[in-house]
């Protein structure tokens, strides 16, 4: 197991914390890489989830937008209010940087951006990423494009394609709504303290058709996590708990198990369920 020690790297002062998954990105060159991962067009704030110690902040304020730093962790609040405009005064100002402590999961984002658009970026605590991606999937109108880092295991699930082992229901949230795109791994040495797994860099772009999909986020989901939560088995047999008319079971998708079945099947049948729940 990694071993979560004092953050020392220019006697910052801020202990990774392992109940908030914490692993502080120490490489500029990847934190260089992770700020150009998003195109910044369409939208001119950022909301930058974990900052930690600003070690990716410093280059996505140099993309000349604002950004706001989201921090559970007070210790990183405190040097983020306190030392790093000081450490950054050429770039940071209250027009660029913005800190608020608050739980992404938890916190209402309408109080910070009311209705408009904002990008999402970090070096996203491991073990609420995959929460992380759920809520920005069901903000999806606010939020047109999404990138940085996960677990390597986790950013490939969310870009696999049908027909993969790891395709599954972040895949198909996901890929509904954004086109997800695999950039870059990452090795455990770029981190203090260093995590046992590699890490992947993703980039979600929501889709210019997004807004037309023809069912539901919620029946959606609902159907993929059926389907999903008995992956071994046939449609037929994951959602008998639906209790479906036996003429739509019959239908050739019912003899698939889930991770046969693409994007774009999964929206179809959707569509028809809720046709006939209508």
């Amino acid at each position: 197991m990694a071993k979560y020690k004092k953050y020392t790297s220019h006697d910052k002062g801020v202990t990774a914390k392992k109940h908030l998954g914490q692993h502080f990105l120490k490489d500029d060159t990847v934190a260089i890489r992770i700020a150009n991962c998003l195109s910044y067009k369409g939208y001119d704030q950022v909301l930058e989830i974990g900052p930690g110690t600003g070690v990716l902040t410093k280059h996505v304020i140099r993309k000349e937008i604002k950004v706001t730093a989201l921090e559970l962790d007070r210790e990183s609040v405190a040097y983020l209010k306190q030392n790093f405009p000081v450490e950054h005064s050429k770039i940071v100002n209250e027009h660029t940087f913005e800190v608020v402590e608050a739980d992404f999961l938890k916190k209402d984002l309408t109080e910070i951006y009311g209705d408009g658009s904002f990008a999402i970026i970090g070096n996203f605590p491991y073990n609420i990423s995959t929460q992380i991606v759920f809520k920005t999937i069901e903000n999806r109108d606010q939020i047109p494009e999404f990138g940085g880092m996960f677990q390597k295991e986790v950013a490939k699930r969310i870009c696999a394609l049908h027909g993969s082992k790891t395709y599954g229901i972040l895949s198909v949230l996901a890929q509904a709504y954004y086109h997800a795109e695999y950039l870059f791994t990452v090795g455990p040495e770029v981190f203090n303290p260093p995590p046992r797994v590699d890490s992947g860099v993703l980039r979600l772009t929501r889709k210019e058709d997004y807004d037309k999909l023809p069912c539901s986020y919620a029946k959606l989901r609902q159907v993929v996590k059926l389907a999903f939560q008995q992956r071994r088995k046939t449609l037929r047999n994951s959602l008998k708990t639906m209790k479906l008319p036996d003429e739509m079971r019959e239908k050739e998708i019912f003899n698939l198990r889930p991770e046969q079945i693409s994007v774009e099947m999964f929206v179809e049948l959707v569509q028809e369920i809720e046709a006939l729940e209508s």
